[in-house]
């Protein structure tokens, strides 16, 4: 089949498949059911089409269609931070492509309404409101303007009118005292890379600082804030790999670390140095950090399951099988972040029947490159090796990567160990909402203020 078709194939396939979705969705009542085969055929079929090499050959509004239903479809699904690049992609081919710009400001409209600081849900409900403004938003779908509008009208309702009206200057703050940290905190901005929700209107100096924390949490007498201790180093471990990616990426010159480290020439154009070590560490930290949440998540939930038995990818079934079902405890809580944490774990691949199946195509490499980091040997080539193609060596201990694709893979779970953070602070942010709802009334939780650790300490 010409390339032209099967993207077109991919596109409308996923069309049917969101279809169907709607109408058992229609059929049972069930909006909120979490487990859905017809969403991860839907999020395969376009992410095949946007790889596709037949899309390079399709109208720019095609592209634009596809880009915009992936942002739709994971926005549905929860993961509404990852939604607002597809719709910004669309953006960027066709600033004129009405129904990304729309679906762009829903979704920052529902991002506000999750977010715990008063201060970040109004800057993202204003520019949702900015965006939904009627001249901005041509060439619509039938009943999208109308969706629209009346979207505009409940942000109004809202925000005070000086809120709306009042201009925001989000580019007029410093980015640090010397050029080292003007560069990195840049390079951060500009890839999406800070824990701050203002970060995900764009490279605005105004959210240059890892602002998100675990929000309040009500506690147990005498259990102390142990989960605000766990997120701390969670987000320690993701900043710290964070700047060892950045570090590696602009080294300039060799270590004087590197210097008289006897290692043999093997012909195949190895990357031997300070800085690749620091990218491969980089990766292991991030990739590290799922298992960790879901440490987290097993504890705050109170989802009893054994040390051995927890993992990212099975924590969300029952008896960590997907066959037996979600679990209730996550069935019966209508949040929207923690659904999409548990939507973000279907791009990660596990060495199990039921968890190897994955939504992103580059899932089970992905896995196997960490598998090699960890408890083998990864073979990171420069682009002048010209050899086999990457991939497992038939001696079974090696794997071997061009240094460009080990990089872009860095890349990717930097955004998607970010993603997961963001998910879990606005999570426990829900599941708290929903605790203080279900307390009787007459409860006392006295306040137990944390001071912050401050930079001076941190030796």
């Amino acid at each position: 089949m010409p390339a032209r078709l099967s993207t077109l194939l991919d596109y409308f396939l996923a069309n049917l498949w969101h279809d169907l979705r709607s109408l058992r969705a229609a059929g049972s009542g069930d909006t909120w059911k979490w487990e859905s085969a017809e969403t991860e055929s839907e999020v395969v079929c376009l992410r095949k089409a946007l790889r596709s090499e037949g899309l390079l050959e399709q109208p720019v509004e095609r592209v634009c269609q596809i880009h915009t239903n992936l942002g739709n479809c994971l926005n549905t699904a929860g993961r509404f931070i990852e939604a607002l690049s597809c719709w910004r992609r669309a953006l960027v081919i066709e600033p004129r492509f009405g129904m990304a710009r729309g679906n762009l400001a829903m979704g920052l409209w529902y991002y506000a309404r999750s977010a715990y600081d008063p201060g970040h849900a109004a800057v993202l409900a204003r520019e949702s409101w900015r965006l939904l403004d009627p001249e901005l938003l041509t060439a619509l779908e039938p009943g999208a303007a109308e969706h629209f509008a009346s979207a505009r009208a409940n942000i109004e309702s809202a925000l005070a009118a000086e809120v709306l009206s009042r201009d925001l200057d989000l580019n007029d703050f410093p980015l640090g005292d010397s050029v080292a940290e003007r560069n990195y905190r840049g390079w951060c901005l500009e890839n999406g890379l800070f824990l701050n929700p203002l970060n995900d209107l764009g490279p605005h100096p105004i959210a240059a600082r890892d602002i998100v924390t675990a929000p309040s949490i009500v506690m147990k007498i005498g259990e102390g804030p142990r989960f605000h201790g766990f997120f701390n180093q969670l987000k320690q471990e993701y900043c710290s790999a964070r700047w060892l990616v950045f570090d590696a990426l602009h080294a300039n010159g060799s270590h004087f670390s590197d210097r008289d480290v006897l290692i043999y020439n093997t012909l195949d154009y190895p990357c031997y140095s300070l800085a690749d070590e620091k990218l491969r560490l980089g990766f292991r930290a991030l990739y590290s950090l799922f298992d960790k949440i879901a440490f987290l998540l097993n504890a705050y939930l109170e989802l009893g399951i054994p040390e051995r038995g927890v993992s990212f990818r099975s924590i969300w079934y029952q008896n960590q099988q997907r066959k037996k079902g979600t679990r209730v405890e996550f069935t019966s809580r209508p949040n929207w972040p923690l659904r999409g944490m548990f939507w973000l774990a279907k791009d990660l691949y596990e060495d199990t029947p039921e968890f190897r199946a994955v939504m992103d195509p580059d899932a089970e490499r992905l896995n196997h490159v960490r598998n090699h980091l960890e408890h083998k040997h990864l073979r990171v080539h420069d682009s002048l090796w010209s050899g086999a193609e990457p991939g497992a060596a038939a001696d079974g201990l090696t794997e071997s990567i061009y240094k460009d694709d080990f990089i872009d893979m860095t890349l990717r779970l930097l955004a998607l160990s970010r993603a997961a953070l963001m998910y879990l602070s606005l999570g426990v942010h829900a599941e708290e909402r929903a605790r203080a709802a279900a307390r009787p009334a007459n409860a006392i939780t006295p306040p137990m203020p944390l001071d912050v650790w401050e930079d001076d300490w941190k030796r």
